[in-house]
């Protein structure tokens, strides 16, 4: 939309307020809202003015005007707000000098937009990425210095099968429980969630978003993955965000709750964030070609690219340390980095439904839906143009199941980082590569690794962990 488009919507809608909303370092939205009479046509030029001392990961106190500059493209009629409120994304600017906040995630996806294009090798960079969640029917929580818990539950789940449970819905327990890491494709009964997630998709679809299939994931208890197809870098992290918000409200709706941790359960599969890339110029798709897997030189030396720097974009697309307990070996973690077609064991898959030219993409496997998607989309594409432009090998593909490697042979293979420690190291040893072009900048990468280190890294390693009393307490 333009902005005399947008207007003409909020007439038409008949629109009471406007709800401005940015994104903070760590990847969740923030928002505030204005009555519709406060919003003036200069809008889209002037911003709107907020406090950003308080968002995670920008501004002190002594600093803390910042300006909202709405995106008219986002500008959406929002379907959970009761009174008519028109939902708008923007980007952060400096009120003084009126330049682009290098803090803020999606001038930094903007900025690699731009980047691709200065480069001469690409127009856009689509992006793909298959988001996978929980649905959970109650969970609980604390953490305290005296005590930690957690649980979280789901009328599929396993453990349920032997519950009497007409307490909870007035009807006794049926069976159809999913056992771990039996959850792919069940059909309903046993899938008790196909109309909840059919419902989503209908409020994604209304709300832009194309959504291409939705499913029951592998593992118990709720796990789902819906689809969208793929769009422009920018794009899809703005659909991102809004798939997850879509999704915590119409779960809420139907008192359930959406969770996007990667592992928030023991012993089961883990939620990712497959994401397919690919690089066009004009209406070419520079990904095809007559190499291994029908690749082109382009998309081998991106892979290169991928591989080298994996264990720093980690940092971005894997950002949390309950990330590090979904990439282990045994639960179709992409740990290895390696590529290969088909093979789903490697980090890097190059899928093969179609031989057409157009739907030539690299997966890069190792990414979880609690990614920023800005600064994780972001990443990925300057670590695969960085390969491009020094023309990295990827090595020889691996078409094993690398899981089942003898150990002489595994130990070959690179793995990804361990931890999110480990992954913040590589990332301040290695980031050259997202400074060209000033698409990141060293002082959003510092203060994005310190920020994780204090707030996360050790707020996690100076607590005692419950199954360490399991484990201790009587030795």
């Amino acid at each position: 939309m333009k902005p005399a488009e947008v207007f003409k919507l909020i007439k038409e809608k008949n629109i009471k307020f406007v709800d401005f909303k940015f994104t903070d370092i760590p990847g969740v939205q923030q928002h505030f809202t204005c009555p519709i009479a406060d919003v003036g046509e200069d809008i889209f030029e002037s911003g709107h003015g907020f406090d950003g001392s308080s968002i995670r990961g920008f501004r002190q106190i002594n600093e803390s005007d910042m300006l909202l500059i709405p995106d008219p493209a986002t500008a959406m009629v929002d379907p959970f707000c009761e009174i008519p409120t028109l939902s708008l994304v923007g980007n952060v600017e400096d009120p003084l000098t009126r330049e682009k906040y290098n803090r803020d995630p999606r001038n930094i996806a903007i900025n690699a937009e731009n980047y691709l294009k200065s480069t001469g090798l690409g127009d856009i960079c689509y992006i793909g990425p298959e988001l996978e969640f929980f649905l959970f029917s109650e969970v609980r929580y604390e953490s305290n210095p005296w005590g930690c818990s957690y649980s979280v539950d789901s009328g599929e789940a396993i453990w349920n099968s032997g519950k009497d449970e007409r307490g909870d819905n007035g009807r006794p327990n049926l069976g159809g429980k999913i056992r771990f890491k039996e959850g792919y494709f069940p059909l309903p009964p046993v899938d008790s969630l196909q109309n909840v997630r059919s419902e989503m998709c209908q409020v994604m679809e209304e709300c832009g978003i194309h959504v291409e299939t939705h499913h029951h994931e592998v593992a118990t208890a709720g796990q789902c993955e819906i689809d969208m197809r793929f769009d422009s870098l920018l794009s899809m992290a703005d659909k991102s965000l809004l798939y997850k918000y879509i999704i915590k409200n119409v779960a809420a709706k139907h008192n359930l709750s959406a969770c996007f941790m990667p592992k928030p359960i023991f012993g089961d599969n883990g939620s990712g964030m497959h994401t397919h890339v690919s690089i066009w110029k004009g209406n070419k798709n520079l990904m095809a070609g007559n190499g291994y897997a029908g690749l082109s030189d382009f998309a081998l030396h991106f892979i290169g690219g991928l591989i080298k720097h994996a264990n720093s974009i980690l940092a971005f697309s894997n950002p949390t340390t309950n990330s590090y307990k979904r990439l282990v070996p045994g639960y179709e973690a992409p740990v290895n980095l390696a590529y290969s077609q088909r093979n789903r064991s490697a980090a890097i898959r190059i899928p093969m439904y179609s031989t057409n030219e157009k739907t030539k993409r690299v997966e890069f496997r190792c990414p979880d839906p609690l990614a920023n998607p800005y600064l994780a989309f972001a990443a990925i594409m300057m670590a695969g143009l960085d390969g491009v432009q020094n023309k990295i090998s990827p090595g020889k593909p691996l078409d094993k199941n690398i899981y089942d490697l003898p150990p002489d042979e595994a130990k070959l293979v690179p793995k990804a980082a361990g931890s999110l420690d480990a992954a913040l190291q590589a990332l301040e040893d290695d980031h050259e590569y997202l400074l060209k072009g000033d698409v990141f900048t060293e002082d959003l990468v510092m203060n994005y690794i310190e920020w994780k280190r204090v707030n996360e890294v050790d707020a996690i390693r100076l607590r005692p962990h419950p199954h360490e009393f399991m484990m201790y307490y009587n030795s």
